[in-house]
């Protein structure tokens, strides 16, 4: 019998399609690059989410994220995504955390009970943290890396870590992994130099600031707010669901 997921099984065989049914997803970040990683897992029958955000939607997100509209802004994130995964499959059990990880929360989550860790963050302590959590547990992680301030969607590829070259964010990364003996980290990552801000867009908040009311964090809280487009995040996103669905397909 036809379902939202045939096109999908057409290629991945009912082995696969069961294999995604069955697993259950934590994405840490919903923000340009997570967001269309839950769209794409929800839409590839991913079975079970945990999404993790302490954002609201703001309305200079509507440039790149899938669940910023005019209709969200000022909503949770978190909430918005996870009316959305429904809308895409009612029957997907989706656990929400209206919180930023932290080391200092990362005893919160359940990381046993994952099938696959995706790193969607944007500091690099959480981003740690992160990836020390879910290799402890033996959990598959993949890690974005710099997607701001990038134009080249073309240019991002899938790499390990140690083999990343040019960005900036994944110098520090591949410096801090090391020192914690971390070997391997599959990560997206672009080549692209990074583009410099026309101007600086956190003076610009901090004098008339349109963040929702009731967030736990602030875009100024940020040392710098990168500039960002239309059409890589969603990419970085596409690109990293790809390799999740693939890896839990491969089990």
């Amino acid at each position: 019998m036809l379902n939202q997921f045939s096109r999908t099984e057409l290629l991945l065989g009912k082995e696969g399609m069961e294999r995604l049914s069955k697993a259950r997803v934590a994405v840490f970040g919903i923000g340009g690059v997570g967001g269309y990683v839950c769209e794409a897992l929800a839409r590839s029958g991913v079975g079970a989410f945990d999404i993790i955000d302490d954002d609201q939607v703001c309305l200079t997100n509507i440039n790149r994220q899938i669940i910023a509209t005019r209709k969200t802004v000022g909503k949770d994130k978190v909430e918005v995504m996870k009316e959305r995964i429904l809308e895409i499959n009612p029957k997907a059990d989706v656990r929400t955390y209206k919180t930023f990880f932290l080391p200092e929360n990362a005893d919160t989550f359940p990381f046993e009970e994952y099938d696959y860790v995706v790193d969607g963050v944007d500091t690099v302590t959480a981003k740690i943290e992160l990836v020390m959590r879910a290799k402890e547990k033996s959990v598959p992680v993949i890690s974005s890396m710099g997607a701001g301030n990038k134009l080249e969607a073309s240019q991002f590829k899938v790499a390990d870590i140690y083999k990343t070259k040019v960005c900036p964010l994944a110098k520090v990364m591949r410096r801090e992994l090391k020192k914690r003996g971390v070997k391997k980290l599959k990560v997206v990552y672009s080549e692209e130099q990074p583009m410099k801000p026309i101007e600086d867009m956190s003076l610009s908040c901090k004098a008339n600031c349109i963040c929702p009311p009731g967030g736990e964090r602030k875009c100024t809280d940020k040392r710098a707010i990168p500039g960002s487009v239309a059409f890589v995040p969603p990419v970085v996103g596409l690109i990293i669901a790809g390799e999740v669905v693939k890896d839990i397909i491969k089990r």
